[in-house]
């Protein structure tokens, strides 16, 4: 059981926030009732109705039943139109039909979610903050949905969406556009979580003094930094994640504001960073290396946008998302969270508590491919020595372990890069032997593929199964491209 794993962890590692420790799990995800552009294809239904309060209600029952605490809603108005029963704004529902801002309040209530309630958009997706008349019809919003929401069970807090850059530090202009809803806000509803979730970190400049100086002046309780990675800023942007989040960690130890993670799920059909290019579920490999990665940096939760749309349960009555492959990668992540399949072992690796059994052992009396056994794993970068890389063309792995032992699991760790070239074997073969020369066929096992792959580079792993007694390990493989392998863990063990 996940949980079970995660239990024996904390005992393992204890509760330091540097210590590593298993991946947070998706605690909260934004909910966007707009249709804005072809981003949204797969999210929001462009030519039908998307305010149905039977879609709402299905919707928020399946985050529950993911895990989902925190819901997040991005906007409650769009182009003049209101998403709840506004007085000042013409509804972008039917009249008579329970608004689907109602829908999502009501059905969190029931099932004990918390929910982050919008203060736009006054007028679209690119509200000018620094537009008095923007900022006026913002406060109206609030006023109106802490009259209507205030008191319901659910009504958690905040989200001001006042996305403005971190890029190379967080003007002065948002500081103000932010502590002035903040200020209404606590007004309002004293005592309710007031959450941001800027962009930018990718580009921001850290060591510049007025950075910490700006972000210490918002009147927020939380900051949760979208992480980027769904945006491809750079080839291997999960490299400088890491660096990213040390150093926002230790701004936000010195100030009093909880610092938590806006996961990007996505990946894009076509170009980045195009509205003319839809979102689509990234490969969960991806995605696990990120919640990995935040949470050895101490964020207090991870959130996302978004969930609906990426991560489709496969008996979900109304089927959002990318045919196939959002349900396949919403089943990838349920089987994480329950502890099923390779995700454990793999989660381990990436947290780097994973130890080789065949650390004594020797391979193929080949220099270079003694890396493959020496517990050493690398990172999503071709520029990592610790990558073993082979051509096209047919390989075989030899690895001697000494003696005679029982070979249980042999679990390969590679980098997918599809773009420039590095990919996957199709299948592993796996043999075993107790003489060196006679060798019995244990496993054929056809690797993890995904067909998003066209900007990300991610690591995974091919699980086989030997099941017997064995000194030697030999693994065969074609290679249709560049094939680069860092680890050959046999009998892999969690440690400290």
């Amino acid at each position: 059981m996940k949980t079970a794993f995660r239990f024996l962890l904390t005992l393992l590692l204890g509760f330091a926030p540097f210590a590593a420790r298993p991946a947070l799990p998706i605690s909260g995800t934004f909910i966007n009732l707009a249709y804005q552009d072809v981003r949204n294809k797969y999210t929001n239904p462009q030519y039908f109705d998307n305010t149905d309060p039977a879609l709402w209600q299905r919707k928020v029952e399946e985050l529950q039943k993911m895990g989902i605490k925190y819901i997040v809603l991005m906007e409650i108005a769009n182009e003049g139109k209101a998403f709840y029963p506004s007085t000042f704004m013409p509804h972008a529902y039917l009249d008579g039909r329970l608004s689907p801002v109602e829908t999502i309040v009501n059905e969190a209530d029931k099932l004990g979610m918390k929910v982050f309630m919008s203060t736009g958009w006054a007028e679209s997706q690119d509200d000018n903050i620094r537009d008095p008349k923007i900022v006026n019809k913002q406060l109206h919003i609030m006023e109106e949905a802490a009259a209507i929401f205030g008191k319901h069970a659910s009504f958690y807090g905040w989200y001001l969406p006042v996305e403005d850059c971190l890029c190379p530090i967080l003007s002065e202009h948002a500081v103000k556009a932010v502590n002035s809803l903040a200020e209404h806000a606590r007004k309002l509803t004293p005592g309710k979580k007031i959450m941001i979730s800027p962009y930018g970190i990718v580009s921001s400049d850290f060591l510049n003094p007025d950075y910490e100086k700006n972000l210490s002046k918002l009147k927020v309780d939380i900051i949760a930094y979208q992480d980027e990675i769904g945006c491809v800023r750079e080839d291997f942007p999960l490299v400088r994640l890491r660096e990213n989040w040390a150093h926002l960690r230790e701004i936000h130890n010195r100030n009093h504001i909880a610092m938590w993670a806006n996961c990007e799920l996505f990946t894009w059909q076509n170009a980045p960073n195009d509205r003319n290019s839809a979102l689509i579920p990234a490969a969960f490999p991806r995605v696990l290396s990120q919640l990995c990665i935040a949470t050895q940096a101490g964020v207090e939760n991870v959130i996302s946008f978004t969930v609906c749309g990426l991560w489709e349960p496969k008996d979900s009555q109304f089927q959002l998302g990318q045919p196939l492959w959002s349900k396949l990668t919403a089943a990838d992540y349920a089987d994480w969270y329950s502890g099923s399949g390779r995700w454990g072992l793999l989660e381990a690796s990436m947290c780097g508590i994973l130890r080789n059994s065949a650390v004594q052992a020797t391979i193929n009396g080949n220099e270079k491919l003694k890396a493959l056994i020496d517990g050493n794993t690398a990172i999503e970068t071709t520029n990592d020595s610790r990558w073993v890389s082979f051509p096209k063309g047919h390989h075989e792995i030899t690895i001697d372990l000494g003696s005679t032992c029982s070979i249980e699991k042999v679990m390969v760790r590679m980098l997918n890069f599809h773009k420039i070239g590095i990919d996957f074997p199709e299948k592993f073969y796996l043999y075993t032997s107790s003489d060196g020369t006679n060798y019995q066929l244990a496993q054929i096992k056809d690797t993890p593929v995904n067909p998003n792959n066209s900007l990300d580079a991610w690591i995974d792993a091919a699980m086989l199964d030997a099941h017997g007694n064995a000194r030697y390990l030999r693994l065969a493989f074609n290679a249709p491209s560049t094939v680069m392998i860092d680890e050959i863990f046999v009998n892999p063990l969690l440690v400290r």
